[in-house]
């Protein structure tokens, strides 16, 4: 009875359009007053959990660093100097639009940052330079794609959470993936470059790109710090988190001199207003997680697998696993479906004896696809926004990197171990 009231009042609430953090929410307390369970003693579990997962500290200083070099005008700085760099090839903006998501990677961890930061100036200067709204919008969406794929990674964060995977050789394994996917993206837009007859990028002498270089360098400087920092081991993932944090204020105060008091009090509000939502979801998501624990769900959907003989094939597993990430991310919230899904399906993954480390990017990947897809893709709501492109035009261009682009990565990902836990290897893992 009380899991029926639990799945009947959170498909209502999903169903009349109720954030899924309320639905979550709501659906638990009345599962667990129906069982009969202490509301406090869920609470008190809560709070022992999470008081012990010091990795996700590194959340807020992934956003707030973000946060600051958005505000700061840092990212402004770096993707200047990509442009420039880029000469006078055709499509060069959308080259470099690609080539600053990558970069930026190492500093956002966040799709929706990339997107709604770097992403805008990026569409802007497409758009004054003569490129259409959705080409600008989709391989902005695209790109940005990439960022919490390569190091550092908010999802692959709460994914080491979750699974205990070790979250230094999930940054590693997260390299070769993103730069692929960026590279097959770039082949997209020499295609439609060439297709469409794009504008040709403006060559700069070397003197304006070689103090284009020294203006920026200082902020291209921080990715290296964090990699190095981590796998040099000085610091911790978490810890390097806190020390870019505090690189990029210093040089966004001394070198670049846009930070002031009252801008950093915007960046703080910004990134608790950030935390707030996350705050939320994931203590829902783990009441979620307590109750489908409590009822056996992982056990019965191991079983169920079992008898289907699913388990018996790595290569059928991983297409239903990935066909259910790509179907839930359409309707679904990324970080729901990470906190909920993912404590299900992990006796499965360990069962059929998939690598975590391997698994770890496949969902990253897959789920960062999610937020491409129609009708929930957030990014696409996002750069049609900014760009006022019509949201339809926006997704009908993305088709043409989901489908072609994204998909291809996420098979070479899913079915090539060896290539995505190469770079971990090399740094002495044994999965």
């Amino acid at each position: 009875m009380a899991l029926t009231t639990f799945f009947l009042t959170f498909g209502l609430m999903f169903l009349f359009g109720y954030p899924l953090a309320l639905a979550m929410i709501a659906s638990g307390i009345l599962y667990m007053l129906f069982s009969g369970l202490s509301l406090s003693g869920l609470i008190d579990m809560l709070v022992i959990h999470f008081s012990s997962q010091t990795v996700l500290i590194a959340v807020p200083l992934f956003i707030f660093t973000a946060n600051v070099m958005n505000e700061c005008k840092v990212t402004e700085i770096m993707f200047d100097f990509i442009v420039k760099a880029m000469g006078r090839i055709r499509g060069g903006l959308g080259y470099a639009n690609i080539l600053a998501s990558i970069i930026f990677a190492g500093m956002s961890g966040s799709e929706i940052a990339d997107v709604a930061g770097i992403g805008a100036i990026e569409i802007k200067a497409m758009q004054d330079a003569g490129y259409d709204g959705p080409f600008s919008c989709a391989v902005t969406s695209a790109s940005a794609t990439i960022g919490p794929i390569i190091p550092p990674s908010i999802p692959m964060v709460i994914y080491s959470m979750l699974t205990g995977a070790s979250l230094g050789y999930l940054f590693l394994a997260g390299f070769l993936p993103g730069l692929l996917l960026g590279a097959l993206e770039m082949l997209m837009v020499f295609y439609l470059s060439k297709k469409r007859n794009y504008p040709l990028g403006e060559k700069y002498p070397i003197p304006i790109l070689f103090r284009s270089f020294l203006k920026s360098f200082p902020a291209l400087l921080a990715p290296i710090l964090l990699l190095v920092g981590i796998y040099g081991g000085a610091f911790t993932a978490t810890e390097a988190a806190a020390v870019v944090g505090l690189y990029v204020i210093i040089i966004s105060i001394i070198v670049y001199r846009t930070l002031g008091l009252r801008r950093l009090y915007r960046i703080f509000v910004l990134t608790v207003q950030s935390i707030g939502f996350i705050s939320i979801i994931v203590a829902a998501a783990y009441m979620v997680s307590y109750i489908m624990a409590r009822e056996q769900v992982p056990a019965a959907i191991t079983s169920a697998f079992i008898k289907s003989g699913m388990l018996s094939s790595k290569v059928l597993l991983l297409f239903g696993i990935n066909l259910l990430y790509f179907v839930l991310g359409m309707f679904i919230d990324v970080s729901v479906i990470q906190l909920v899904v993912i404590p299900m399906i992990l006796p499965l993954v360990q069962q059929a004896g998939i690598d975590l480390v391997h698994f770890g990017v496949i969902t990253t990947v897959n789920l960062m696809m999610a937020l491409d897809t129609p009708p929930y893709g957030q990014t696409g709501y996002i750069t049609s926004a900014i760009s006022g492109t019509p949201v339809k035009d926006v997704f009908k261009e993305m088709i043409k990197y989901w489908i072609p682009i994204e998909l291809l990565a996420l098979l070479i990902i899913t079915y090539w171990p060896d290539f995505v836990l190469l770079i971990p290897r090399l740094f002495g893992y044994k999965g």
